[in-house]
């Protein structure tokens, strides 16, 4: 008797099942265009709304937020209530509220919505994932999650140009008015081909407070680090945040271990290979998610180029990546999982170190080189740690396993841009103020620039701040600071990738274990 309901069972036709992850993978694809494609348009709405940069990055940040705080939760309602079901409800809502922030009118009405469509995007991906090992196994298993994650690497990737592109063209809400076409006629390919998926035999019990208590824990770390670079890690509100998160994660941890029908089984954490490749999905994105932002900023700030033109300038890693992936799921066909994430690892080690001499005067094709050989490893990763995460947990802990793996992507990009934006900006501060001091400037000159670049929050305000005869002899000092601490921070995050690639070959098991029981 198996434990997993799957309504077409074997007999699904091979077309019908390709069909569906078409249908799945069109749902997570527009969940990752959600994440990266409003950034770009956020001085337009400004303009149009006649608000603030700053109050209107919360409509960015909210989206985040919530599904963060939400997709651990999502996924365990998808296995006791139905993967497919969960799936279906995120896409009706994730396309209702997409309606709600196409027709907003203030920066009020934008938060709720972009918040209101987090819920959904929490419920789809976790049910995305967890919606593929029913459908597929073996070689085909493995394609399949490499299509997921190639949808997911390339929507963030062309996020930003596809952002550019629709806000100078019809408008920035077309960036919510495309979900509902797209998210109905996916809908209903998945309602047709889809099979359901759950546990029968699990309880409907809810545990409520682990649900609570894991929400306001990964809420709270995700408000800190978001908000952390503008308000100072030492406000007393960041560190109060920072505080209230270790203990609701130790509280949350104490919870589960003593519920009898707990959130999450923490036996989970017992599958080495699972632990692996939680590892390795928390340190590509918290290196890749940093590097992005670091790189993105250096284009615009010391190259001048425009917000769609440095997204363009970011494509090269998307080719690594997507030459790559296929190559991933044949090794870890051959050889397990484990072999090509510790590969992949090394490989955007590399990558990084490429970067490292990245200067003011460096040529784009440093860049194009590094992007290119980190997306390599990026595309040997991918598969590998989504089949272990996912493909290879028990079948009744398919919808929980794939929602702690998505809450880990996303912790680890909001660690990302903090982390490394934090070492940048305290190599390049120290940098520009060596530069500045020898710059022939007097004393108040001095004091002023130096006020400027520790209070602002980018070089580009603190050089705006300044007067103009100063501006001009800060300018190229904060340029050439800020550049090589940009490259410095890419040798830190090197570094930081081999202790990665220590901690996954020590905790993955050498050999592949026993294939779990799915059944």
């Amino acid at each position: 008797m198996t434990n997993e309901t799957r309504a077409a069972g074997p007999d699904t036709s091979a077309r019908r099942r390709w069909v569906s992850l078409g249908a799945i993978c069109t749902t997570a694809g527009l969940v990752w265009l959600a994440f990266a494609d409003l950034g770009v348009a956020i001085p337009t709405i400004a303009d149009d709304f006649g608000a603030d940069m700053s109050s209107l990055s919360w409509a960015n940040n909210a989206f985040s937020l919530v599904t963060g705080a939400l997709v651990i939760a999502a996924g365990k309602f998808g296995d006791v209530f139905g993967r497919r079901r969960m799936l279906q409800l995120g896409v009706l809502l994730f396309a209702a509220c997409s309606v709600v922030a196409a027709l907003a009118q203030n920066v009020e009405t934008l938060i709720v919505g972009r918040g209101l469509m987090g819920i959904g995007a929490a419920m789809i991906l976790p049910a995305t994932l967890a919606l593929i090992p029913p459908q597929f196994s073996g070689k085909a298993q493995l394609t399949a999650f490499g299509v997921w994650q190639g949808v997911a690497w390339g929507g963030q990737a062309v996020a930003p140009t596809i952002g550019g592109v629709v806000t100078d063209t019809v408008g920035w809400a077309w960036l919510f008015w495309i979900n509902v076409p797209l998210g109905l006629a996916a809908y209903a390919v998945i309602r047709s081909t889809t099979p359901e998926s759950a546990d029968p035999d699990g309880s409907r019990h809810v545990d409520w407070l682990g649900l609570a208590t894991i929400g306001l824990a990964v809420f709270t770390l995700l408000y800190a680090l978001t908000d952390g670079p503008s308000a100072g890690w030492t406000s007393p509100l960041i560190l109060t945040l920072l505080i209230v998160t270790v203990v609701l994660a130790i509280a949350w941890v104490v919870i589960e271990s003593r519920v009898r029908e707990p959130l999450v089984d923490l036996s989970l954490f017992r599958l080495r290979s699972f632990d692996g490749a939680l590892t390795a999905n928390l340190s590509m994105n918290l290196s890749y998610a940093g590097l992005s932002y670091l790189l993105v900023l250096w284009l615009q700030n010391a190259r001048g180029y425009s917000a769609v033109q440095a997204g363009l300038l970011m494509l090269p890693a998307v080719v690594g990546i997507f030459a790559f992936i296929p190559l991933g799921g044949r090794l870890d066909e051959r050889l397990g999982g484990r072999t090509p994430v510790l590969v992949g690892l090394g490989t955007m080690v590399v990558g990084f170190l490429i970067l490292g001499p990245l200067n003011a005067d460096s040529g784009l094709w440093l860049v194009a080189a590094g992007l290119v050989v980190i997306g390599l490893g990026l595309g040997l990763l991918s598969t590998p740690i989504s089949n272990a995460a996912v493909g290879e947990t028990p079948a009744s802990l398919s919808g929980t396993a794939a929602g702690v793996f998505k809450m880990s992507s996303m912790v680890g990009g909001a660690l990302g841009v903090a982390i490394l934006t934090a070492f940048a900006r305290g190599f390049s501060m120290a940098d520009s103020e060596n530069a500045i001091d020898t710059a022939g400037l007097t004393p108040g000159d001095i004091d002023q620039a130096h006020q400027a670049l520790v209070n602002s929050s980018s070089f580009a305000d603190a050089l705006a701040s300044l007067p103009t005869d100063l501006r001009d002899h800060v300018t190229t000092a904060a340029i050439d600071a800020f550049s090589t601490g940009v490259g410095r921070t890419m040798l830190v995050t090197a570094a930081g990738l081999v202790v990665a690639t220590v901690t996954v070959g020590f905790v993955w098991p050498r050999r592949r274990s026993a294939e779990p029981d799915r059944h």
